[in-house]
């Protein structure tokens, strides 16, 4: 009789990290793929800052375990119906929705129009630190600030990356440098200037310290681009400055506080958001655009022109290490990612 249950990692209540029940490994029920969506056999899975964000303290309890993650890499066990884009066996790498339950379990649905084909090159681990942050450095990049994605496209152009060392930024650096842009990475630390200059960043800046000054040391006046991944409220009067006329402006980072957006105005800046929840939360006429990119991307991997950026794997994925991959993330000094793979 087939197996109906599955181990997962989940909460029921929403803890700081060091509480031993701020995640817990249970049992659910295995789901079955009906529609478009594929039942994935979890391999590997990596942590971003969404996760630590939606498991932060809250007075709410679930009635039932919910389940996080949102980087999977894994086998397709079975197909829905209406599938026509995977078949069973097929190594698949994907983020998933932020409205259904995430991938930290055995097995996971997931619509394959947001899902792409594993990189070959790669191993389980290694794929499953990409998707999340690659999908927001593609769609930022290519989509919402309109940077041509073909590989060296935009001589003299420059961009400047705020974070560049992140999990975002790491993947931001790779896929502007292949899109032929100058780029300018913001960094504070040594280790972490070091990781985005190996990743290709032609400069970087301190993004404690003020942009103008830095930017024409480096015989910069302004940049073409800025990618915000961290602080908008708190880069906003240097991304202002810094920005060239006619620019554009993406950041990644939500804010409590007024943006004023008057500053942008007399040099006719473009400001846009990027979430890449964004197509499947609402199920966009657009959505399988992800599917597309993650292909794109595989090919760049598998040619050796996009790495990976893990920068550390636990094994194997249960709450104990989910709840260091969680603590590790939220000193806020992480490079790179970390990677959770194999169940037991």
């Amino acid at each position: 009789m087939p197996e109906t249950t599955m181990k997962a990692v989940g909460l029921t209540r929403y803890l700081p990290i060091d509480h031993p029940d701020s995640l817990l490994d249970v049992k659910i029920e295995k789901p079955v793929p009906t529609g478009r969506d594929l039942l994935v056999r979890v391999q590997a899975v990596s942590v971003n800052p969404v996760d630590v964000k939606v498991r932060g303290p809250k007075e709410r309890t679930e009635s039932k375990p919910r389940v996080l993650g949102w980087d999977v890499a894994g086998v397709v066990e079975q197909t829905g119906p209406d599938c026509t884009l995977f078949k069973p066996g097929d190594e698949v790498y994907y983020a998933g929705s932020i409205t259904r339950p995430g991938g930290n379990s055995e097995f996971h649905l997931v619509d394959e129009r947001i899902v792409g084909s594993k990189p070959t090159s790669l191993d389980f681990a290694q794929a499953a630190a990409l998707p999340l942050t690659s999908i927001t450095a593609w769609e930022g990049l290519f989509h919402r600030l309109g940077i041509s994605p073909d590989q060296g496209a935009n001589p003299g152009k420059t961009i400047l990356i705020i974070g560049a060392a992140g999990g975002v930024g790491s993947i931001a650096v790779q896929l502007a440098k292949y899109a032929g842009l100058t780029v300018i990475g913001t960094a504070s630390r040594p280790e972490s200037a070091a990781w985005a200059k190996g990743l290709g960043a032609d400069q970087i800046i301190n993004h404690y310290e003020d942009f103008v000054p830095q930017l024409k040391a480096l015989g910069l006046a302004n940049v073409d681009y800025i990618f915000c991944l961290n602080s908008t409220e708190k880069h906003w009067k240097n991304m202002a400055d810094a920005i060239e006329p006619q620019g554009k402006i993406c950041s990644i980072v939500e804010t409590d506080e007024r943006l004023n957006l008057t500053m942008l105005k007399d040099k006719s800046v473009t400001f846009v958001w990027e979430l890449m929840f964004t197509r499947p939360m609402f199920e966009t006429a657009d959505m399988i655009e992800q599917h597309k990119l993650l292909n794109e991307l595989a090919v760049l991997v598998d040619r050796g022109l996009i790495r990976t950026t893990v920068a550390e794997k636990l094994t194997p994925i249960n709450a104990d290490n989910l709840r260091k991959a969680h603590a590790m993330l939220e000193t806020g000094r992480s490079v790179g990612k970390v990677v959770l793979e194999q169940f037991e």
